[in-house]
């Protein structure tokens, strides 16, 4: 058991199918957010859809400023009967953004995701359980984050769909005034994507990327897309117009409950 202590809303004071938690942490030795969507499944095993959010976020930000959870009503239809839990954590409050990585003394942020939140929803959450299925998506900074931790835990994620990635770590500079040392972590390699890319290739889930062609970003974007190519590796690569904003987010959002749907539908 990692988590200290937590804090779950009231239904009776809560927006429906809407779900608030406080975790404290052992990972981070301090207290952070979770807001999670469509907490009122009937499904047994409900598969659960992390949405990490970018730099200056928090766990409010998908709902708030990118309507994911009127986004996956809208299409809710389209999904083939597959009901997911919309799990939105915050990245644990590192500076501008954490990349969700394990900085040892700065605090565990791989650790706080795939252990602390995931046991707070299956404690909590009378649909998801050990079972269900684990899928990874996010944007800008919380896709490298979906990128990076869906490669790392290629044997327990299902699914991996991410939205104008940041691609290498040095990317954060142009978003975060610190400097990118406090980033580093105890293995040279472990902020590096195609590190663990190649290391589990043959175990990958399925994946797709997205990114607008105004967006600073593209570059890198392609550049993945060309690295993965070259290495043998399956995925689904997509250029939209548009830049890096919450409306392109709000858009494209629907392509991953709809990828992750059918893979669902395909297990």
């Amino acid at each position: 058991m990692t988590i200290k202590r937590l804090e779950v809303s009231d239904p009776a004071f809560t927006p429906n199918n809407v779900q608030c938690l406080t975790i404290h942490s052992s990972y981070l030795n301090r207290r952070h957010d979770v807001t999670l969507y469509n907490v009122n499944t009937k499904q047994q095993n409900a598969p659960i859809i992390l949405l990490m959010h970018g730099v200056y976020g928090n766990s409010w930000v998908w709902m708030h400023l990118g309507g994911a959870d009127r986004v996956y009503e809208n299409i809710r239809n389209e999904l083939g009967g597959t009901d997911f839990i919309l799990v939105m954590p915050s990245d644990g409050g590192f500076f501008d953004g954490s990349a969700y990585l394990p900085l040892a003394e700065k605090g565990d942020y791989e650790n706080w995701i795939m252990r602390d939140v995931l046991e707070a929803v299956i404690t909590t959450v009378d649909g998801a359980t050990s079972d269900s299925n684990l899928y990874l998506s996010g944007l800008s900074m919380g896709g490298y984050g979906a990128l990076r931790l869906g490669f790392k835990y290629a044997n327990t994620i299902k699914g991996i769909s991410a939205h104008s990635a940041i691609t290498d770590v040095q990317q954060l500079s142009l978003f975060v005034d610190e400097p990118l040392d406090l980033y580093a972590c105890e293995n040279a390699k472990e902020t590096e994507l195609l590190f663990w890319a190649e290391l589990h290739k043959d175990d990958l889930p399925p994946l797709r990327f997205d990114c607008g062609t105004d967006d600073e970003l593209i570059e890198g974007n392609v550049n993945l897309h060309q690295q993965l190519t070259q290495m043998g590796i399956d995925h689904q690569f997509e250029q939209f117009s548009g830049g890096h904003s919450w409306q392109y987010w709000h858009t494209h959002v629907a392509r991953t409950f709809r990828f992750f749907a059918e893979i669902e539908a395909s297990l």
